[in-house]
């Protein structure tokens, strides 16, 4: 099945759930959510088990209070959605036929983008206290004076690059859908990515879906 949807285009966490590892989600929906009683009984009890999945959902990925927080930290994230009744599925064709959206589209994207990214703080740390430590330092407004290398120019060049593609591509299925390119400019973009990888490949690291 397909599994990511251009989740970091979502215009909310709501959304943002409907597009990101569908296929976990979907689980959690089917044999978590639903058997607890899913949204049939009171108001209270929707809230107590969407806490439940959330809360599960990070469990999954490891016997760590830090994924813990971060599922707490995203049911808070989506209940005022809920509360509010604006988390039911709407429209996500972000104007696909246009290369600009409106302003409102880009302003929820990067709200709900933020308020993720915060939460893989959480996700990626080895505990709690690390977690706390890394956001005060990123919000700090003092730095050591180090300037910017020359690598980490050129990551952050190429990753306003590719979110442009992305954005570009969002009407297809994924953003390397490349069928109605000429074939020599395909494979151009194909081997452009490989040298990316082999340039920027630094230490290597276990994936991290092989952790949980």
């Amino acid at each position: 099945m397909r599994n990511f949807d251009y989740p970091y285009f979502a215009r909310n966490i709501a959304e943002f759930w409907r597009k990101w590892h569908i296929s976990l989600t979907t689980w959690f929906r089917d044999y978590l959510y639903i058997p607890l009683g899913g949204s049939r009984g009171a108001r209270w009890q929707t809230i107590r088990n969407i806490m439940i999945v959330f809360l599960v959902s990070g469990l999954w990925h490891g016997a760590n209070w830090t994924f813990i927080f971060w599922g707490f930290l995203n049911a808070m994230y989506f209940l005022p959605l809920f509360l509010t009744n604006r988390h039911k599925p709407t429209p996500t064709n972000h104007d696909v036929n246009t290369y600009l959206s409106s302003f409102k589209t880009f302003l929820q994207i990067g709200i709900t983008f933020s308020l993720t990214t915060l939460a893989w703080v959480f996700f990626r740390s080895d505990d709690l206290s690390a977690a706390f430590a890394y956001l005060k330092h990123l919000f700090s407004l003092s730095n050591d004076g180090t300037p910017l290398s020359t690598d980490a120019l050129l990551q952050m060049i190429w990753i306003v690059v590719l979110v442009v593609w992305e954005w570009m591509m969002r009407p297809q299925a994924h953003g390397l859908v490349l069928e109605r390119l000429p074939m020599p400019i395909r494979w151009g973009i194909y081997l452009l990515l490989v040298w990316l990888i082999l340039y920027f490949f630094g230490e290597e690291q276990k994936f991290i879906y092989f952790q949980f």
